[in-house]
């Protein structure tokens, strides 16, 4: 028997669908930023689904772009949270596809790990959006867009180093 060592479909799906839900949540508030979360969308799948960490690397670099390009044109704290969350998540499911399909290749069944490991990253995601958002309500004094991007700059960086 051969082994394909390719990362499970599953995962390339959920790393698919969290860029998605980025493209989603910064299209509404920029179409600018949505059409860069888009492209980064087709990175990241690409880039999964092959297994190239520069592809998907590149691409939720793009999605994090995307995220900051939004907070530059006005978006509240809703969508760049969703946002950066998502752009997080992205990278986080697509590598861990990707060391799944070099390890165990595409034809094991994978799917408690990958669903584990996704409800981890979300949890750990929501608690630090939580926070941010948080932080933002009881600042929110006048203060600018600007400094809620750094919040979310904060929670992303959070988030990776979890992993």
């Amino acid at each position: 028997m051969t082994v394909t060592r390719e990362p499970p479909r599953l995962g390339v799906a959920l790393a698919a669908l969290a860029a998605a839900v980025v493209a989603a949540a910064v299209g509404l508030a920029s179409a600018t930023a949505g059409a860069a979360a888009a492209a980064a969308l087709l990175l990241v799948a690409v880039g999964t689904l092959v297994g190239s960490r520069r592809a998907l690397g590149v691409g939720s670099v793009a999605l994090v772009a995307a995220v900051l390009l939004a907070g530059v044109g006005g978006a509240g704290p809703g969508p760049l949270l969703v946002g950066g969350l998502g752009a997080a998540l992205a990278w986080d499911l697509g590598e861990h596809a990707i060391g799944l399909g070099e390890q165990l290749g595409r034809e094991t069944d994978a799917t408690r790990n990958l669903a584990t490991h996704a409800a981890a990253s979300v949890a750990v995601g929501a608690v630090a959006c939580a926070v941010a958002f948080g932080v933002y309500v009881s600042a929110a004094g006048g203060q600018p867009v600007v400094a809620l991007v750094f919040l979310l700059v904060g929670a992303v960086a959070l988030v990776s180093a979890v992993r």
